[in-house]
C-alpha cells in the first residue's frame, strides 16, 4: 500500500507541442489526489501525453510537475519482448534465481545475504489481488490472453508499492472477470490514483473527473454519473442561451427593417415637402441634420446590441456543439417481429478440430430482439461470429443468417482503407444514387469534402462513424447488424455517437462486449454467456 504522507500530484502552466509544431494543450494547471480522479476527453486531446509527462517520460513543452510520492504508471499497450515470463515484469527473475539455488542446496556466494526471504508469498499476493490466481511466475507472458496480461501489468505496478499511480485505458480488452479485478483494486488503493478512461463503469468509480478538451480543462468534483449531469445541465443552459441570443438577433433585425422602412418614409415625405418648398431650406436642412444624427446614433447602438447577441448565440452554438451526442433518424429495415433472423443449431468449431472452442451451441433470434454475447475472453465469442458470418465452417451442426447482415468488428473491417468514405459507401450500397450518399453520410458528420476522406487517416471515431454510415445509412440497412467488441479504444463522445444510432436503428441486433451501461443503453433484451465449455447457449 502507500506511504502516509497523502500524496498528491500539482501542475502548473504544463504546455505541450507535437515535433512539427502543433499544440496539443497550454497552460494547464492541475491537482490530483489523494484520492481517484478520471481523465477524460476524446481521443487526439492528449490524454496519454498528461499521464507520460507526470510520470516523467515525457517533457514537457513549458511549466512544471511536482509529485510527493513515487510514481508507478501503466501502459496502454505494452510491447512485451518475446520470452518474456511474469517473473520479468514484476523485476524479480534474479531473486526468484537466488531463492531456487538456495532451496535446490547450491547457493551462489552471496546468494544466502541478498536472499528475499518474503519474495515469493509478496509475488503470490499481489497476483491474487489482480485475479491471477495459480500461474506460476515463470509462466511466458505469451501464453496469457490480452485480458491476463493486463492485469499482470497492475499487478507488477502495485507490487513496486507505489504512492501514486497511473493507468491508461486499463479496462481495455478485458473480459467482466478482469475489470472486476481492476475495480477491486482500485477500490482497496488508499493513494493517488490517474485513470485516462472510457469505461463509464470504472469512471464511476472516482472521486472527481478531469475533462481534456482542445480548448483547455476543467475539472468535476464526483464520478461519472455526477459528471455526466452536470454536462447534461451545461448543454440544457447552452441551449436555453442560444435560443434567447437567437429570439434577440431575430427581434432586432425585425426592428432595423421597421426603423428602415419609416426612415424610407420619412425621407420620402421630406422629398415632397421641399419640393413643394413648404418650409425654408435652412430650417429643412436643420432638421435633416438632427434627424439624420439621432437615427445613426441608434442605427450604431442597435448593430452593437445585435453583434453582442450574435456573439453569444455562436458561443452557444460552439459549446452545444461540443457537448451535443449524435443523434439521428435511419431508413427502417422493415423486418417483421416474427421472423427467425438467426437459427444456431447444436454448433462445434474452432480452429482446433481437437479442442473446439464452441461445443453443442445453439440459438434463435427472432424478430429485432437485440441480444448481447458475453463470457470469459477466450470462451468463444468471436469464434462464434465468425461460424455464423461463414467466415468459418462449422465442425457439426448449422448455422444460419435469414436476411441481410452486417459484421462490424473493432477495426471496422468491411471499409477498404485505400478508398474514401464516400467511395466505401456506393461500393455498399450500389443501389443508393449521390444525394442518397451524400445525404446519408451528412447524417453521420461527414459533411461535403469530409467525406471524400480516405479511410486510413481516419482516428478510431471517425473510422467507427464511417464503418455505421456506410451500413446503417443506406437506403435500406441490414437486417442484422452484429457487433464486435464496437466500443473498444473508442472515445466516450464516439460512445455515444454509436449508442445513438443503434438506438435509432430498428434491425436485430447481436453484440459482444464486456460494456454493461453500452449494453443497457442500447436496449439489450437478452444475454448469452459462453463458458468453458461454450455451450450456455439460449434460443
Amino acid at each position: 500500500m502507500p506511504s502516509s504522507i497523502s500524496p498528491s500530484v500539482t501542475v502548473k502552466n504544463l504546455s505541450w507541442s507535437t515535433p512539427d509544431g502543433h499544440s496539443l494543450f497550454s497552460d494547464l494547471d492541475l491537482s490530483f489526489g489523494p484520492g481517484k480522479t478520471g481523465l477524460i476527453g476524446r481521443n487526439g486531446t492528449g490524454k496519454s501525453t498528461l499521464l507520460n509527462i507526470i510520470a516523467g517520460q515525457l517533457k514537457p513543452s513549458a511549466g512544471t510537475v511536482a509529485c510527493d510520492g513515487r510514481i508507478a504508471m501503466m501502459r496502454q499497450l505494452a510491447q512485451i519482448p518475446a520470452g518474456q515470463t511474469l517473473a520479468d515484469i514484476f523485476g524479480v527473475t534474479d531473486a526468484l534465481a537466488c531463492l531456487a539455488r538456495i532451496e535446490s542446496g547450491h547457493p551462489a556466494k552471496d546468494d544466502l545475504a541478498r536472499a528475499d526471504w518474503t519474495l515469493e508469498a509478496r509475488l503470490e499476493t499481489a497476483l491474487a489481488r489482480a485475479g491471477l490466481t495459480g500461474i506460476a511466475p515463470d509462466e511466458p507472458l505469451a501464453n496469457l490472453s490480452g485480458g491476463e496480461k493486463t492485469r499482470a501489468l497492475l499487478a507488477a505496478l502495485l507490487f513496486t508499492n507505489p504512492d501514486v499511480i497511473l493507468l491508461d485505458e486499463p479496462t481495455n480488452d478485458l473480459d467482466a472477470d478482469g475489470r472486476a479485478a481492476v475495480a477491486r483494486v482500485l477500490t482497496r488503493w488508499r493513494g493517488t490514483v490517474i485513470v485516462a478512461s472510457h469505461d463509464r463503469a470504472l469512471l464511476d468509480r472516482m472521486d472527481a473527473i478531469v475533462e481534456l478538451t482542445g480548448i483547455g480543462v476543467r475539472t468535476y468534483g464526483g464520478n461519472w454519473t455526477a459528471y455526466h449531469a452536470r454536462k447534461t445541465t451545461e448543454l440544457e443552459a447552452a441551449e436555453h442561451r442560444r435560443d434567447v441570443a437567437d429570439r434577440k438577433v431575430r427581434d432586432m433585425d425585425a426592428r432595423a427593417q421597421v426603423r428602415l422602412e419609416r426612415q424610407q418614409q420619412r425621407d420620402s415625405a421630406g422629398r415632397k415637402k421641399r419640393a413643394r418648398g413648404d418650409q425654408p431650406k435652412l430650417l429643412f436642412d436643420s432638421m435633416k441634420q438632427r434627424a439624420e444624427k439621432t437615427g445613426g446614433a441608434g442605427t450604431r447602438l442597435a448593430d452593437r446590441q445585435r453583434q453582442a447577441a450574435a456573439r453569444q448565440a455562436a458561443e452557444a452554438r460552439a459549446e452545444i456543439e461540443i457537448l451535443q451526442p449524435l443523434s439521428m433518424v435511419l431508413d427502417t429495415t422493415g423486418l417483421p417481429a416474427g421472423r427467425t433472423v438467426v437459427e444456431i443449431a447444436n454448433v462445434t468449431g474452432g480452429h482446433d478440430p481437437k479442442n473446439p472452442v464452441i461445443c453443442d451451441f445453439s440459438l434463435t433470434l427472432v424478430g429485432p430482439e437485440r441480444v448481447a454475447v458475453t463470457g470469459p475472453n477466450g470462451s468463444g465469442k468471436t469464434t462464434l461470429f465468425r461460424l455464423l458470418a461463414g467466415d468459418m465452417q462449422p465442425l457439426s451442426g448449422t448455422a444460419r443468417i435469414n436476411g441481410r447482415a452486417a459484421v462490424l468488428d473493432q477495426h471496422m473491417s468491411l471499409l477498404d482503407p485505400a478508398l474514401s468514405i464516400r467511395d466505401n459507401f456506393r461500393n455498399l450500397n450500389p443501389d443508393a444514387d449521390e444525394n442518397g450518399c451524400r445525404a446519408a453520410l451528412a447524417r453521420f458528420l461527414f459533411r461535403a469534402d469530409a467525406a471524400m476522406q480516405p479511410v486510413a487517416t481516419l482516428s478510431g471515431g471517425e473510422m467507427l462513424r464511417a464503418g455505421l454510415a456506410v451500413v446503417l445509412g443506406g437506403p435500406r440497412p441490414p437486417d442484422l447488424l452484429m457487433l464486435d467488441e464496437p466500443t473498444n479504444h473508442l472515445d466516450l463522445r464516439a460512445i455515444h455517437a454509436l449508442e445513438a444510432a443503434l438506438q435509432a436503428y430498428d434491425g436485430a441486433l447481436l453484440v459482444i462486449s464486456h460494456d454493461p451501461v453500452f449494453l443497457e443503453n442500447i436496449g439489450v433484451e437478452r444475454t448469452i454467456t459462453l463458458g468453458n465449455d461454450a455451450s450456455s447457449g439460449g434460443s
